[in-house]
């Protein structure tokens, strides 16, 4: 079993190889002067059992194009087996037409990943569950619910809980964590009155007295997030946090959030934190790193992946 990192997040790869206690294999993953990727695997990986670990977050296209080039350079070296362990899947919101002339971009990821040659796909909480079904080799899509269920166990134990799912689209996700926590689900209604206004929250649940934890698995701008949160407290909430698998918060997000009614934001480190994130006052990081460790290590012993949710 051999662990391979490129450049998207360096940090989390670590925490996985000190998980395993593995160390990760010497490589190179470097740009020439007009930014080509060049790679360079500096081990002997024939016939091994060989894990990329590379989200595609911010640059997207430079940390896919990283990830496609590794795979080659794998493949190449004669590795038996690959594997691309993508704790966040770049371009995953991209997985249907929302109108004429658009690409599925999730789906041509998809395609580029399994050309280039891994044998299995490794990946956390996709944006849309289908979109396993966009690769022709198998793809095992962890979800970060556990570890997220039991930071709200260890921080708001005892308090009057009830879960939110921030749009109806997520409402399975808020669900399941809403199950292992056992509280009460609500949902945020948002729509546009229209074009240029301001959304209209309207929420589907009682929430007054409530602890209110936001659940979803992309944050982005952050904006329906702290939207949220002040409709939540309008209608009687006494506090809000938010717990969201991909702190992706492009732009102003960050100081979005440190605006807003959220008493706190909680992000995995599927996406690696930027300085902005780590001084922030109230957006707290949990690893995965034991979570995809072990389905890593499951993987490679030819177990069960599906039994770390039971």
């Amino acid at each position: 079993m051999k662990l391979v990192a490129g450049n998207s997040n360096r940090a989390l790869a670590e925490a996985i190889a000190a998980y395993l206690n593995l160390p990760l294999t010497k490589s190179v993953v470097r740009r020439f002067a007009d930014m080509e990727v060049f790679v360079e695997i500096q081990e002997n990986v024939r016939g091994e059992d060989v894990f990329v670990i590379q989200s595609t977050s911010y640059p997207a296209n430079d940390h896919l194009m990283e990830l496609l080039i590794i795979i080659d350079a794998l493949k190449r070296a004669s590795a038996k087996r690959i594997t691309a362990v993508l704790p966040y899947f770049g371009y995953a919101r991209q997985d249907r037409k929302p109108q004429a002339r658009t690409p599925i971009s999730a789906k041509l990821v998809a395609n580029l990943v399994t050309t280039a040659g891994a044998d299995r796909v490794l990946t956390l909480d996709l944006h849309a569950g289908q979109i396993q079904g966009f690769f022709d080799i198998p793809t095992d899509n962890l979800f970060a619910a556990p570890v997220l269920t039991s930071d709200i166990q260890n921080h708001y134990d005892g308090e009057k809980l009830m879960v939110v799912s921030p749009d109806v689209g997520g409402v399975v996700r808020a669900r399941a964590i809403a199950k292992r926590i056992d509280a009460d689900l609500a949902i945020v209604d948002k729509r546009r009155e229209r074009a240029g206004e301001s959304e209209v929250m309207n929420i589907i649940g009682d929430v007054k007295g409530r602890s209110c934890i936001l659940v979803d698995d992309i944050v982005d701008s952050a904006g329906t997030l702290c939207n949220a949160a002040q409709a939540l407290l309008d209608q009687g909430a006494t506090q809000v946090s938010a717990y969201v698998t991909h702190g992706v918060l492009s732009g102003g997000a960050v100081a979005r959030v440190s605006a807003s009614a959220l008493k706190e934001l909680v992000i995995t480190d599927s996406i690696h934190a930027t300085e902005a994130v780590r001084v922030s006052s109230n957006i707290r990081v949990v690893s995965i790193a034991p979570l995809i460790g072990e389905a890593m290590l499951r993987t490679a012993e030819e177990r069960s992946v599906s039994s770390l949710f039971d």
